[in-house]
């Protein structure tokens, strides 16, 4: 079918061009251009044109792997936002952080001897990946301020057609890829919740993802008297609320917190702490200091999978521990009944919340138990039948998570992805390795469902789904006879069957209401891996290439070898290369069993993993894995 956008015209005001010649993705192969081909060496690049969605840590990610690995590619990076950083340019609400060790919250690569905490605050984090665009030149890709509202595949010309709107001018235009990459991300959508007569609100109405600065709290901290007249309300559990309450708790008169269900308010992993000058210049100067701490850090959480085991001690033990702590803090046995959950810890996301519990037996705190009734212009009316005047209503209840996308994405047949991976508390989208969508040709997802969100450290399995979405667009870049690849439909509903069978003996499966199940309590779990993070990696090491479905100018006949070109390396082809690379003194190259390459990689047997490490208190013990 022709491009569904002939109406919509270029950046240039002109309708996007067919592809012609060699480099035409549907170029003839035995035909028009059978005698540029047959002057080809072996793997030959063909052109190579990319659309990524987000500049946020995915999209940075994958520009920066492009650059390095890449030689012969076009990439352009859409980015909504006025800037890079994705939800940490976003989120600038009053004590919002990363529940994640700074120092681990980074590319693995790419580490920073700069932070000022153990846990950092968003305006750092966004600095830190500004930055990293900044150092490598990414922003050459990337254009700000430019929305993508809609994509359609053309298989006339195996490309898609992306439609793009300008937020400075509003004009939108038509650009076209040969693959088309989501890095929009789950946190990137944020939504009013669903209370009757929230817009009748007379006073300030604000959202923590859209948060208002002109509203500076802080400020009239040193004005007792001024803040008496403003009263607050911070809505429900989410991480975004439990950041909130205990900033802004300090510097109003009265807050009202109302609460609709008991969550797992967990101690960090690690204590709070500000690095000292002394310690930030050791980091900087003393070689192997920060990579040492780093490591030691991502194998705390490296060992996070048995507390998600339903039947493990360490489950047990987490139970008590937390439980022990909250109540410590709670000091309140009306709460302790409310607050503190029945369910494992960990069936909904851990939340680490420094002063929160502390904050809520505070003079000036009011806790509302209950779903809220409705909001009037005066204030909102609770779960206790009660209306609470208020000057301004903060909505912390955090973004749309059910991955479906969150513009039009139609496929050779018109089906489009929005209804396929519409919110359905019955089933999990239909989904290849949180990477690729079966029917989808040539579209990646980074963090699509079940990726390994909520299971370990998160920027590693990023870095797993980049190098995965690489390999496979550097067979596609060096195969001539490829039209378009996607998941298998067979290798995507075994996939499904395994994933839901697995997560059934975790915490996950356990009836609390968590977005990893669609908002249900016993719906399928359609955000996490069935795994750790280190599984994860392992897992996506090599593509597994008879999970997809390749189309190509012809199954039959010459058409399937033409990337064998005209039978010259493109090592013969190069008069700077060695000519004789694989001649050497020993056998140095990497072993080929996943085994032993396993056993190489991690240094097996040549030291001992820390024992001591603890989990939210817990001690952890290798027999207990």
């Amino acid at each position: 079918m022709a491009s569904g956008y002939s109406d919509v015209q270029d950046a240039e005001g002109r309708p996007p061009p067919p592809y012609d010649g060699i480099n035409s993705i549907r170029a003839t192969v035995w035909g028009e251009g059978e005698e540029r081909l047959l002057s080809l060496p072996v793997n030959e690049e063909r052109d190579l044109k990319i659309i990524c969605i987000g500049a946020g840590a995915s999209g940075l990610l994958l520009a920066y792997k492009l650059q390095r690995s890449f030689e012969k590619f076009e990439l352009a990076v859409y980015e909504k936002n006025s800037d890079v950083a994705g939800t940490w340019h976003e989120n600038r609400y009053p004590g919002c952080a990363c529940d994640v060790p700074a120092h681990n919250y980074t590319y693995s690569f790419e580490p920073s001897a700069s932070w000022s905490s153990v846990y950092a605050g968003s305006a750092e984090i966004s600095t830190y990946f500004r930055g990293f665009s900044q150092k490598y030149n990414l922003g050459r890709y990337i254009k700000t301020r430019h929305q993508i509202v809609g994509a359609q595949w053309d298989e006339t010309h195996s490309r898609w057609d992306v439609r793009v709107t300008d937020l400075a001018t509003g004009r939108t235009f038509v650009d076209t890829c040969h693959v088309l990459v989501n890095a929009g991300g789950i946190l990137n959508s944020w939504k009013w919740p669903e209370i009757k007569g929230l817009k009748t609100f007379g006073g300030r109405l604000m959202h923590s993802a859209d948060w208002d600065e002109s509203v500076s709290l802080f400020k009239l901290h040193p004005l007792a008297m001024a803040v008496e007249s403003l009263p607050i309300y911070a809505d429900i559990y989410s991480s975004s609320g439990i950041q909130i309450l205990p900033s802004i708790q300090p510097v109003v008169s009265h807050l009202s917190h109302f609460i609709r269900s008991p969550t797992w308010v967990a101690p960090h992993g690690m204590e709070q702490h500000i690095y000292t000058p002394e310690e930030k210049q050791t980091f900087a100067t003393v070689p192997g200091s920060l990579l040492a701490y780093r490591k030691a850090i991502e194998c705390r959480y490296n060992q996070l999978w048995p507390l998600f085991v339903q039947s493990s001690k360490v489950q047990a033990d987490a139970f008590i521990h937390v439980s022990g702590e909250m109540k410590g803090k709670l000091k309140n046995p009306e709460l302790e009944g409310k607050v503190i959950p029945k369910w494992p810890v960990g069936c909904r996301r851990l939340t680490p919340g420094d002063g929160y519990l502390e904050a809520l037996g505070k003079e000036n705190v009011d806790v509302v138990w209950g779903d809220i009734q409705e909001v009037t212009p005066a204030g909102v009316v609770g779960g206790d039948g009660k209306e609470h005047p208020l000057d301004i209503l903060i909505c912390a209840t955090g973004f749309d998570t059910s991955f479906t996308p969150r513009f039009p994405i139609l496929n050779q047949c018109q089906q489009n992805l929005q209804d396929l991976w519409a919110s359905d508390p019955a089933r999990s989208p239909p989904s290849y390795l949180g990477l690729a969508a079966p029917h989808f040709p040539n579209y990646l997802t980074f963090l699509g469902p079940n990726s390994p969100i909520g299971n370990g450290p998160v920027l590693s399995g990023v870095e797993a789904q980049a190098d995965y979405i690489l390999k496979l667009l550097d067979r596609y870049q060096t195969d001539f006879s490829l039209l378009s690849f996607s998941p298998s439909p067979v290798a995507v509903s075994s996939f499904l069957a395994h994933k839901d069978r697995v997560l059934a003996t975790s915490v996950f499966a356990a009836p609390c209401r968590s977005w990893y199940k669609n908002h249900t309590a016993d719906g399928p779990i359609a955000a996490l891996w069935p795994g750790s993070t280190l599984h994860y990696i392992e897992a996506l090491q090599e593509v597994r290439y008879d999970d997809w479905v390749f189309t190509r100018r012809s199954e039959e006949g010459p058409g399937r070898w033409c990337w064998l070109g005209n039978g010259y390396s493109r090592t013969e082809k190069d008069m700077t290369a060695d000519w004789a690379w694989y001649v050497r003194e020993e056998d140095s190259g990497p072993y080929l069993s996943r085994g032993k390459w396993r056993k190489e990689i991690t240094g097996s047997g040549k030291g001992k993993l820390d024992e001591s490490i603890r989990i939210s208190g817990v001690a952890l013990k290798m027999d207990e894995m």
